[in-house]
């Protein structure tokens, strides 16, 4: 079985409602981002920071997942997928997809303020992190999002997964966020390279089949493609 692997951005999320921060509507226009996505941020003003992503997590949990998470999912019948994403939203999992790799954390988890590696799940039914909510290590609890200026340490394992893959998809992102634009310099010479966008996407590389659509109608035409590729050979 091929090994695809699926690198996601804002735009994958998008038609289910997930604002995204660089677009004409996007989150930055309403919230500076050294106010609410920065490790600064968080010590001068925590609960701004803990409010803001209280509001996202609400808002994600009215969210469903649109027929693009659930395309990708459906793909594992037929390829071994792998999902690398900058979304902090946990729709790919709600499609059913097995295996993701969130670069920039995890929406739906907490952490501590003392070891921002350990996450702790947080409850739908208890969904907010307030001032005064302590880890077990007695830390408070903050959200377990990769913040500006913070590293990237799941970058590591997504960039054995690009180098062996067979087959790479771009979807929904600019290409403008470092380290996980980086991730197309390891994919393989001659791998077939996708990247779905309903607008333009500026990148170096000349061997991108391009599919300018949104995430839902760009996974359908996706599919499409690959299964007559596969049945030409």
């Amino acid at each position: 079985m091929k090994k695809l692997v699926v690198l996601t951005g804002a735009g994958m999320s998008a038609e289910s409602g997930i604002a995204t921060f660089r677009g004409s509507n996007g989150l930055w226009n309403n919230y500076p981002i050294e106010q609410v996505a920065t490790p600064q941020g968080f010590d001068a003003n925590p609960q701004l920071v803990l409010d803001f992503y209280n509001f996202r997590r609400r808002e994600l949990l009215k969210a469903e997942p649109n027929e693009g998470h659930k395309g990708i999912a459906a793909l594992e019948n037929e390829f071994e997928v792998q999902i690398i994403t900058q979304n902090v939203d946990d729709l790919h999992e709600r499609a059913g997809s097995s295996r993701v790799i969130h670069l920039h954390g995890e929406l739906m988890k907490s952490c501590s303020v003392r070891n921002t590696n350990q996450p702790f799940d947080i409850s739908p039914e208890q969904p907010d992190i307030h001032w005064g909510d302590k880890a077990p290590d007695g830390g408070q609890l903050r959200p377990f999002i990769v913040w500006f200026g913070e590293a990237v340490p799941k970058i590591v394992e997504a960039i054995p997964h690009v180098a062996s893959a067979d087959i790479v998809v771009v979807i929904g992102t600019s290409l403008n966020v470092y380290p996980a634009a980086g991730l197309l310099h390891d994919v393989k010479k001659g791998t077939p390279l996708y990247l779905i966008d309903p607008n333009e996407v500026y990148t170096s590389r000349n061997d991108i089949v391009f599919i300018k659509k949104g995430a839902s109608e760009g996974v359908k035409h996706l599919r499409g493609l690959l299964k007559n590729s596969c049945n030409k050979k």
